[in-house]
């Protein structure tokens, strides 16, 4: 059963950084995109960040280029989000997620098929 665990999430001033791990377990993850979603109150889950777990290649949603970085550690089963110059309108949960596929472009929460918990993110102005 695959598990997705993260960590990382906590209180930062506006200009910090943070970042965040996803321990994934369960399976061999060849063949995988894993993605990084936000969700904050009162909003719909919006798409950050994904990484195809072979190769390595990286998408990322605009507001996140060049500050957020996406990253894995196959040996560890691990992903990460290295967050940097963080602003308050990051703020939100933090979800990690991963589907079976290619295209690491693709945005839409609905065809990803696992799940963690989620890690809050709060940036304070």
């Amino acid at each position: 059963q695959v598990q997705l665990v993260e960590s990382g999430g906590g209180l930062v001033q506006a200009g910090g950084s943070l970042r965040l791990s996803c321990a994934a377990s369960g399976r061999t993850f060849t063949g995988y995109v894993m993605g990084w979603f936000r969700q904050a109150p009162g909003k719909e889950r919006e798409f950050v960040a994904a990484i195809r777990w072979s190769g390595g290649s990286t998408y990322y949603v605009d507001s996140a280029k060049g500050r957020f970085t996406i990253s894995r550690n196959i040996a560890k089963n691990t992903i990460y989000l290295q967050m940097n110059s963080l602003k308050p309108e990051d703020t939100a949960v933090y979800y990690c997620a991963a589907r079976y596929g290619y295209e690491v472009g693709e945005s839409n929460p609905r065809v990803y098929d696992y799940w963690g918990q989620g890690t809050q993110v709060t940036v304070s102005s």
